[in-house]
């Protein structure tokens, strides 16, 4: 199971490379929850509309962003990611560089959580994994 997920999680990040909506969201469970590092702000982002919602504003501010898995480990239903996201704001030269962390928890071979973190002790508390 723990390659599989593995594999799930580079599959998810690839489809969103590539802007396929249908391969990202057949990777996700019809009830995932996305939190994103400004949930207070903006909330989660709950089932498969919530998620639409999330990548339509995320890529409207940020057309051209990219992701690169730079580590990925198994922690049994949890994956977690470092990643290290690029890209520019909409009709802007200026680039950004964003690492983050983030855990996805997974079931039957969809994605059913994933929270963006800062920090990764943030997102080991997130996914309920202390080290």
């Amino acid at each position: 199971m723990s390659q599989e997920n593995i594999d799930l999680a580079v599959a998810l990040a690839d489809a969103f490379n590539r802007r396929d909506w249908a391969a990202f969201a057949a990777l996700t469970d019809d009830g995932i929850q996305v939190e994103s590092r400004l949930v207070a702000m903006e909330g989660a982002f709950d089932g498969h509309e919530g998620l639409r919602r999330w990548w339509d504003s995320f890529l409207g501010t940020f057309p051209d962003y990219t992701v690169e898995i730079e580590e990925l480990r198994d922690l049994g239903d949890v994956t977690l990611a470092h990643i290290r996201g690029w890209g520019h704001g909409a009709g802007s030269a200026t680039p950004i560089i964003d690492p983050f962390w983030q855990p996805l928890r997974w079931r039957d071979g969809r994605c059913v959580w994933w929270r963006n973190c800062s920090t990764e002790a943030e997102a080991l508390e997130a996914a309920g994994l202390q080290e």
